[in-house]
C-alpha cells in the first residue's frame, strides 16, 4: 500500500494515555447506577447487565497478567479516530499478555455472524495507526439483536477461544452491544461485551461521556472548508452559500462549525423545535437578513444547515413520526403501488393536520418524506436536499418583497454538503490520543471481568495526564423510545441543550455576526507545532468544561 509523507510521519506520533493507564491497572468502582428514565422496563430487559457500578481505573502496585483473545467491530458510520481504538486496545492486551490475540471482524456486526475476520498483528496494524477511515477491516450496519445472530456469533467466538468482543458505535451499534452482553450474562456464557462511543455527530453524550471520538476531527475538517467559502464569499462578494452539515439527530456539528467559524446564519434544529417554528418562519429570518446586508452593500453571506433540520420543525416531526408508524404497519401495500398511487394513499390515512401540512411541502420533499426508511425505521434525511429547498424559499420571498419595494439587492445562492469530507480524515492530536485511551481502557475493562460497559475518558480539557479513564455501564444511558412502531431501549440521544454554555455563546453574537462580516478561518488541522493550536479541544467542549 503506497503511503503519503504525512501518514508516513503521523504513523511515528505515539498517542499520549492517561497517567492511570500507563502502568498496571487498578479498578475503582463507584455506587449502582441506574437508567436515565424507564428504570422498571429496563431493568426487567437487562436483569444481568443492570445497576452495576460506575468504574474508574487507578494506577496499581503489580499487573493483572490476563489471559485473553478478543474481538473487534468497527459498527455504522466512519469516524475519525477508529484504528486508534484498535491500536489502544492491541497494545494493551499485548502489554497484559503477549500471548493474548486481538481479531478483527470484517465489514461490520455482520462479520460477526458470517465468520469473516482476521487477526490484527503489528505488521498490519502498523500502516493504520493514527490514519483515518475504517479501511483495516471496515464497518456495515447490520444490527445484532436477535438469538440467531447471537449463536451464529458464539460459534466463531468458541473457535478462537475469545473471552470478549469490542464493539465501537454509536447510540443504536452500544444498545446492540448491550444486548449481546445480557444475552451471554443470560446464558452464562462467560462472553464479556464492550462499547466504544463513536459518532461525528456529536449526540453520543451525557455526563459519563464528555464527547464521541471523531467529533473532534470531523469539525475541525468542515470548519476549515466553511472557513474557505466564507474566505471566497468575502472576495467575491456576490454569493450567498448554504452549507448543510451532517447530524440528523442533533445540531452539534453546526453550533460546533459555526463557533470556530461565525457565519451570517446558523440554524439550530432544538431551537426551531423549542420555539415551533414553522418553514416560513425560518425562511423570513433568512429573508430578513439577506435583505438587511443587501441595504448595507453586502450581497453575500454564510448559511449554515444541519440535516436533520426537516424532522425538527414541529409540525413536518408530527408528519414523519405518523407516516412512520404508517409505513411500518403497511409498507409492503404502498412500495408496490405507482407515484400517484402512493400520494392518494398517504393523503387517504393521514390525520387532518398531518395531511395539510402534507400537501403544503414541495412535492420532491413530500415524495423524499414517504419513501424508504434507513435500518432504523428513520427518513434518509441526508437525501432530501434541505439547502436548496430552504434556498429556492428564500429567493421566492425576496422575489415577492421585490415586487412590493421592500427589497432592492442581488440575490444569488451556491450550495454545499459537507458530510463524507470530515468521516475519514486523519485524527487530530485529540482524537488520535482520546481513541487510543478508549482502546486501552476497553482492554482494561475485560481484564477486570466486566460486560455490558462502555469504554469512557472523562477531563479531557485537562493535559493527557490528567484525564481520568474507566467505563459506565451501558443501560445508564438508555431509556424506552418508540421505533419502526415499537417501544425499544436504546441510549438516549443528547441533543444541542438551549440553556447549555455551546448554545449561549452562539445566541450571544449571532445578530452580530449576522449584520457585519465577522467571518473567523481556522484553516487545516495542525498535528506539529505550538500546543495552543494542535491541542486545542473543540469550542463546545471547552464551553462545556468550563470551571
Amino acid at each position: 500500500m503506497e503511503i503519503s509523507a504525512l501518514q508516513k510521519e503521523r504513523a511515528n506520533y505515539q498517542p499520549k494515555l492517561p497517567k492511570a493507564l500507563q502502568g498496571a491497572v487498578k479498578v475503582k468502582e463507584g455506587a449502582p447506577t441506574q437508567s436515565v428514565d424507564n428504570q422498571e422496563d429496563i431493568k426487567k430487559l437487562f436483569p444481568n447487565t443492570y445497576g452495576m457500578p460506575l468504574v474508574e481505573f487507578e494506577p496499581a502496585d503489580s499487573a493483572n497478567n490476563a489471559k485473553m483473545n478478543v474481538g473487534v467491530i468497527l459498527s455504522g458510520g466512519q469516524a475519525p479516530g477508529g484504528h486508534n481504538v484498535i491500536s489502544g486496545l492491541f497494545d494493551e492486551i499485548k502489554k497484559l499478555n503477549p500471548e493474548n490475540k486481538l481479531y478483527g471482524f470484517l465489514m461490520g456486526p455482520g462479520g460477526l455472524v458470517d465468520h469473516n475476520y482476521i487477526e490484527i498483528t503489528e505488521e498490519n496494524l502498523q500502516a493504520y495507526r493514527n490514519t483515518g477511515g475504517f479501511d483495516m477491516i471496515g464497518s456495515g450496519r447490520t444490527k445484532l439483536e436477535k438469538e440467531d445472530q447471537f449463536e451464529k456469533g458464539l460459534e466463531i467466538i468458541k473457535k478462537l477461544n475469545i473471552k470478549a468482543i469490542v464493539i465501537i458505535g454509536g447510540d443504536d451499534s452500544n444498545t446492540n452491544a448491550c444486548i449481546l452482553a445480557e444475552y451471554y450474562a443470560a446464558k452464562n456464557y462467560g462472553i464479556q461485551v464492550i462499547g466504544c462511543p463513536k459518532t461525528i455527530d456529536g449526540d453520543l453524550k451525557n455526563d459519563q461521556i464528555e464527547t464521541s471520538f471523531g467529533f473532534d476531527t470531523a469539525t475541525k475538517t468542515y470548519s476549515e472548508l466553511i472557513g474557505n467559502i466564507e474566505r471566497d464569499c468575502n472576495s467575491a462578494r456576490k454569493y450567498w452559500h448554504f452549507v448543510k452539515l451532517m447530524g440528523r439527530s442533533a445540531s452539534h456539528i453546526a453550533l460546533e462549525c459555526a463557533l470556530q467559524t461565525q457565519p451570517n446564519i446558523c440554524l439550530i434544529s432544538e431551537e426551531i423545535q423549542a420555539k415551533d417554528q414553522t418553514l416560513n418562519d425560518i425562511v423570513e429570518y433568512i429573508a430578513d437578513i439577506v435583505a438587511y446586508r443587501a441595504a448595507e452593500g453586502n450581497n453575500f453571506g454564510v448559511v449554515l444547515i444541519p440535516e436533520g433540520l426537516i424532522e425538527f420543525i414541529p409540525a413536518i416531526g408530527r408528519l414523519i413520526q405518523e407516516l412512520n408508524d404508517l409505513l411500518a404497519a403497511h409498507g409492503t401495500d404502498y412500495m408496490n403501488l405507482d407515484k400517484d398511487a402512493q400520494r392518494k394513499y398517504i393523503l387517504e390515512h393521514l390525520s387532518t393536520e398531518n395531511k395539510a401540512t402534507f400537501e403544503t411541502l414541495p412535492e420532491g420533499v413530500a415524495r423524499q418524506l414517504s419513501l424508504d426508511r434507513d435500518p432504523h425505521g428513520n427518513v434518509q434525511v441526508s437525501l432530501i436536499e434541505t439547502e436548496k429547498l430552504i434556498s429556492e424559499m428564500v429567493a421566492t420571498k425576496l422575489d415577492q418583497w421585490k415586487k412590493e419595494g421592500k427589497y432592492k439587492g442581488k440575490f444569488a445562492a451556491q450550495h454545499h454538503f459537507f458530510g463524507y469530507e470530515g468521516r475519514c480524515a486523519a485524527p487530530s492530536n485529540f482524537d488520535a490520543d482520546y481513541c487510543y485511551a478508549l482502546g486501552s481502557s476497553a482492554a482494561q475493562l475485560i481484564a477486570n471481568g466486566k460486560t455490558g460497559y462502555m469504554a469512557i475518558v472523562k477531563n479531557t480539557t485537562a493535559g493527557t495526564d490528567q484525564w481520568k479513564a474507566g467505563g459506565v455501564p451501558i443501560t445508564m444511558m438508555m431509556n424506552m423510545e418508540r421505533r419502526n412502531g415499537e417501544m425499544k431501549p436504546v441510549i438516549r440521544k443528547a441533543l444541542v441543550e438551549l440553556d447549555g454554555a455551546p448554545f449561549k455563546s452562539f445566541s450571544t453574537q449571532r445578530e452580530k455576526w449576522a449584520k457585519e462580516t465577522c467571518y473567523v478561518y481556522p484553516g487545516p488541522i495542525q498535528y506539529w507545532g505550538p500546543s495552543s493550536v494542535c491541542d486545542q479541544t473543540t469550542k463546545t467542549l471547552e464551553l462545556e468544561q468550563q470551571k
